[in-house]
């Protein structure tokens, strides 16, 4: 499916906000050909990213451009989405501002790794085309990755890349040398076109195996910080994501929640064990889990039909026609620097509405005592609260709802604030609706938001420089329950995406507080105002939340005006 070039918000003739949008995403589209492809938009796979210091200079001058394009659009001769969409784009652009001195590109080895996975696993996970064209366009990416690691060597600086960052990379360099040698091939059965591959793959899997050797080097080299400061994320809370929070505050917000949700888990561990201490009861739950990883799909499975068919009977929501949520391992290469349960929604550009939800697999060699360690991350009583936030209703049925939106840019683009807030609240108004009968799920479903409330005060700390990574590392192990293995993964992840980890307990937050204005106005919480709020909220994106309240208020206007 190409861009869509029609009308895209509402059937009066295409106005100058729709082709000013258009503009702008036709320029993302072809700045970025692998977001192209993930998106299902067709003339974009057989390409990567470009990303030379030229390329970056470049992303930097156009997005000055279009911010000021899209603040001289008034408010006047929009419609009600139209505005939203401005906003929107505002924030996004803003988003981008605020980073841009901050050079990302010059301290993030990861930024010359994940084009070239992401690019060539999309499009075999999807396969939207057909095999030999696919093949084609995969073996074009593989042979491009010695120019992204060769951009990677020019671009880093040891004096601003930060040494867990490195660490974390070269993780995932290690997987990416097997993924693009040998796995693959494997990913067709017609020998001329797995030899095609092969050889594609050869060159990339040497291409990675230079490049970590040069972040070997570069390791015992990095002096940089991860740490963005406090003026920075305050900007990013209030600007891009429109939050009336600052660092400080957001901090203190999850301080006061994680007090209140470890007394709501004390109050499981004295009917459960008759015990105050509810991380030693969460601690013995975790040792009651999969004896392996493929035991451990084969649970997430079950929970996911589970969930599914709970929200068909109850009619929490409305279930799209022809949507499927597969439960698969997660991707060799996600496997080092990702520990825990993942999500890859269908092609918001294509007819697909098959999501992907990935089980936390460990890393190729994983010693076997690890691996015991991270199925402990994976217990019975925690499954079905993650197979309720990757798949029913969380992330699959919110994003499958969020790819009917007429709007390409809400199609595009989307802020974790709202997707993990969701994932997160869909977690929480499945328990109020009786969906974790046993206490022990209803326990791990709180201590699921126990562990968003240290992810807030982790996360904040770290890059207000408040707290150092073995700190962080700690205090998760220690106050969230992670094992060692799960809590390093986390951490480390925190520092390379600074603000996101704080994402999900402030949406859910917000959402809830959406929801009770909603049911407020409607007088009451019954099955069908409840629907109508998940619908219509699902709907209309992943925009900032206050843009998601506006977006719930055109829609309803919407409705009356039609009545």
């Amino acid at each position: 499916m190409t861009c869509p070039a029609g009308p895209a918000y509402s059937r009066s003739p295409v106005s100058t906000f729709a082709t000013l949008c258009r503009a702008w995403l036709q320029d993302e589209y072809a700045d970025s050909p692998v977001l192209a492809s993930q998106l299902g938009i067709e003339g974009h796979d057989d390409r990567l990213d470009d990303v030379s210091e030229a390329a970056f200079a470049a992303r930097r001058r156009r997005t000055t451009e279009w911010l000021t394009r899209f603040a001289d659009v008034g408010a006047v001769g929009l419609t009600a989405d139209e505005r939203i969409d401005r906003d929107f784009a505002l924030a996004i652009l803003g988003g981008r501002a605020i980073m841009a001195d901050w050079e990302m590109w010059r301290r993030q080895p990861e930024a010359y790794v994940a084009p070239a996975l992401g690019g060539v696993f999309t499009l075999f996970l999807h396969r939207l085309r057909p095999e030999r064209e696919l093949v084609r366009a995969a073996a074009a990416r593989l042979r491009e990755v010695p120019r992204l690691v060769a951009d990677g060597q020019r671009n880093l600086r040891p004096e601003l890349a930060p040494r867990v960052y490195v660490e974390r990379a070269l993780g995932q360099v290690r997987a990416a040398i097997r993924y693009t040698r040998d796995l693959v091939p494997r990913e067709v059965a017609e020998p001329g076109l797995r030899a095609e591959l092969a050889a594609a793959g050869e060159t990339a899997g040497a291409a990675f195996e230079a490049f970590a050797a040069f972040l070997e080097g570069l390791r015992d080299r990095s002096t940089g910080d991860y740490a963005i400061g406090e003026a920075r994320y305050t900007r990013l809370l209030r600007e891009r994501e429109l939050l009336g929070l600052d660092a400080p505050g957001l901090r203190e917000l999850g301080r006061r929640q994680y007090a209140r949700l470890a007394e709501e888990l004390r109050d499981f561990a004295r009917r459960i064990a008759g015990s105050d201490d509810w991380l030693a009861v969460l601690r013995a739950l975790d040792e009651d889990h999969p004896p392996t990883p493929e035991a451990m799909r084969a649970a997430y499975a079950e929970w996911t039909a589970r969930a599914r068919r709970f929200l068909e009977e109850r009619r929490l929501v409305s279930l799209p026609d022809g949507e499927e949520c597969r439960v698969v391992p997660s991707p060799p290469f996600q496997r080092p620097v990702l520990a825990v349960a993942s999500y890859q929604t269908p092609p918001p550009f294509s007819a697909s509405r098959r999501g992907h939800f990935f089980v936390p697999f460990p890393p190729d060699g994983t010693p076997e005592a690890e691996v015991a360690k991270r199925l402990q991350a994976n217990s019975h009583a925690g499954i079905p609260t993650t197979a309720v936030h990757e798949a029913y209703p969380g992330h699959h049925w919110h994003l499958v709802m969020a790819k009917a939106n007429p709007s390409p840019l809400r199609r595009t683009f989307r802020t974790p604030y709202f997707s993990e807030g969701w994932a997160l609240y869909a977690e929480h108004m499945m328990r109020e609706q009786g969906f974790f009968a046993d206490p022990r799920h209803e326990m791990s479903q709180v201590e699921a938001m126990l562990f968003r409330a240290a992810r807030i005060v982790v996360d904040t700390s770290l890059h207000a420089g408040e707290m150092s990574v073995d700190e962080a590392v700690r205090f998760m192990m220690e106050r969230a329950n992670l094992p060692e293995p799960t809590a390093i993964a986390e951490v480390r992840r925190y520092c390379a995406w600074p603000t996101q980890a704080a994402a999900y307990l402030t949406g859910c937050l917000e959402i809830l507080a959406m929801r009770e204005r909603w049911v407020a106005a409607r007088g009451g919480a019954d099955v069908e105002a409840l629907r109508a709020f998940h619908d219509a909220l699902a709907g209309s994106g992943a925009l900032p939340l206050p843009l998601a309240e506006a977006a719930l208020r055109a829609a309803e206007d919407a409705t009356d005006s039609r009545v």
